[in-house]
């Protein structure tokens, strides 16, 4: 009997902060922003074939194979290296769809690097960052794998060191479309450009007491507005967490915490319908290594 193929995580992310500092003449958003990654993941599993067929081989609610970003990546990767190979994907999704955390991103970077290395395509990190960067903006942050400080339309990443926290993460039952949360025409597109060394300053980057400067996510404005579900959840969480902020483009909300005990108190008060869950931030990627 054949084992079974082994789990590849793919995790979420959170944006401690988002500022959107301009806009480039072909419209993409220049952004300054903090990642890290936290312990709420995908799983991802793959069999390789020797047909060169890429199939996904199981239903995912929401996520049609044709869109799914881990079948489009590893046709990207098929296409750029040249293999005869191909694979049946297995996606296990437990990353909320349309939160701002990541999830398809993550997915495609997992599934660029799991393939890379199944397939011997023997492609650096840099090369898959680039495969990916066409699939979103995010990819090439979970491809790099570490914390980082990220300017430009997201692809500028510098490696950033965070002390251990404990997120909780609200989840409102909305998915916020990214493409509209950005052409809003009340979006602030001309917030001041931080330094790295100013965000650092922050303790972990990223206040558990409330305090936190002018570090904002300047898409909150325009989601809170447009889903009041969103702005229920964040005004419960403020009142554990002054400084609970939206990740992304939403819809997800969260606040940061010294330890697994305080978030755990927040996540267990939370009252019916809301929901969520509570995750350790993550020094680096599983799959850094591969």
């Amino acid at each position: 009997m054949a084992l079974p193929p082994p789990d590849y995580p793919a995790p979420a992310k959170l944006n401690l902060f988002l500022h959107v500092v301009g806009r480039r003449a072909d419209g993409y958003h220049l952004l300054q922003s903090a990642f890290t990654l936290i312990g709420h993941a995908d799983v991802l599993r793959f069999r390789v074939r020797d047909d060169g067929v890429i199939a996904r081989v199981n239903d995912v609610p929401g996520v049609p194979a044709a869109q799914d970003l881990a079948v489009r990546a590893a046709l990207l990767l098929k296409e750029a290296s040249g293999t005869p190979m191909g694979a049946d994907i297995e996606l296990e999704k437990r990353i909320p769809i349309g939160g701002g955390l990541g999830g398809g991103s993550s997915d495609a970077a997992t599934t660029l690097v799991a393939l890379n290395t199944l397939w011997k395509t023997g492609f650096e990190r840099e090369a898959l960052a680039e495969i990916g960067a066409g699939l979103g903006a995010d990819v090439p942050f979970f491809v790099f794998g570490r914390n980082a400080w990220a300017e430009g339309i997201g692809d500028r990443l510098r490696e950033l060191e965070m002390a251990p926290r404990w997120y909780v993460v609200l989840v409102p039952s909305v998915q916020v479309p990214t493409q509209a949360a950005y052409a809003a025409p009340e979006l602030t597109r001309n917030t001041e450009a931080l330094k790295m060394e100013d965000f650092s300053a922050f303790p972990a980057g990223f206040s558990v007491d409330g305090a936190g400067g002018s570090l904002r996510n300047d898409l909150e404005p325009v989601v809170v507005s447009r889903f009041p579900a969103v702005l229920e959840c964040l005004e419960w969480l403020r009142k554990h967490a002054p400084a609970a902020r939206m990740t992304g483009s939403g819809s997800c909300v969260f606040a940061a915490f010294g330890d697994r005990d305080a978030a755990r108190r927040v996540i267990e008060a939370l009252p019916a319908p809301m929901h969520g869950f509570i995750a350790q931030g993550l020094p680096r990627h599983p799959l850094l290594e591969q």
